[in-house]
């Protein structure tokens, strides 16, 4: 993977981070890091904002544009978005809707399955997690005190989801309902509300 994709995925996946984090993270000079953020600021795939120290300099934290999102999983949304409006055009709200409760069921038996034989909150979510990633969300789980937090760094439906919110709303309905007998889910960031990432909360119970 070039060094360019490393930084894109990185700064994706942690959100804004210095030229510093930057250099540790892929074992190069911070000089050698700044070098390549110019290319990216130049191309227009990456921006900046300079944020006050306690002392010295203000520190620089670098965070992607919206141009980056071809570099992440693409699931064509014009045509996405054109097969919606036919569904809504040809069935009315009611048709989209039961789509919308055929891709929920269908996840939903797929999730069962594989967490049937999973025990406990992290077990669950770490599973859950893996499933996500396969399709596409960059999905990964943080622990943080005595709770959870599973961040979808990518949303490869968001096309259809800034269409029709239902498929977010069946999403964390999905969520909820797998965990329900180990924690209680609650989503805090959105990508379709203008988020970096769909972010979570896990409660154990």
């Amino acid at each position: 993977m070039k060094t360019h994709d490393k930084i894109i995925e990185l700064l994706k996946t942690q959100g804004p981070l210095t030229a510093k984090v930057l250099a540790s993270e892929l074992g190069l000079t911070t000089m050698g890091i700044r070098q390549h953020m110019l290319a990216l600021e130049e191309s227009e795939e990456v921006t900046f904002k300079d944020e006050k120290a306690p002392r010295g300099r203000p520190t620089r934290y670098w965070s992607l544009t919206e141009k980056t999102n071809s570099h992440f999983a693409d699931r064509h949304d014009e045509l996405t978005v054109q097969l919606l409006d036919s569904v809504i055009a040809v069935f009315g709200d009611d048709g989209l809707e039961k789509l919308i409760t055929n891709r929920e069921e269908s996840s939903m038996r797929l999730y069962r399955l594989a967490l049937a034989d999973r025990y406990g909150t992290l077990e669950k979510l770490a599973t859950l997690a893996k499933l996500r990633n396969d399709e596409g969300y960059m999905a990964t789980v943080v622990q943080e005190d005595e709770f959870f937090w599973l961040y979808e760094n990518h949303c490869p439906i968001c096309a259809a989801a800034t269409k029709c919110q239902n498929f977010c709303r069946s999403e964390l309905q999905m969520f909820q309902s797998l965990l329900a007998d180990v924690a209680v889910v609650t989503r805090e960031e959105h990508i379709v509300e203008g988020a970096r990432r769909c972010a979570y909360r896990v409660i154990p119970l």
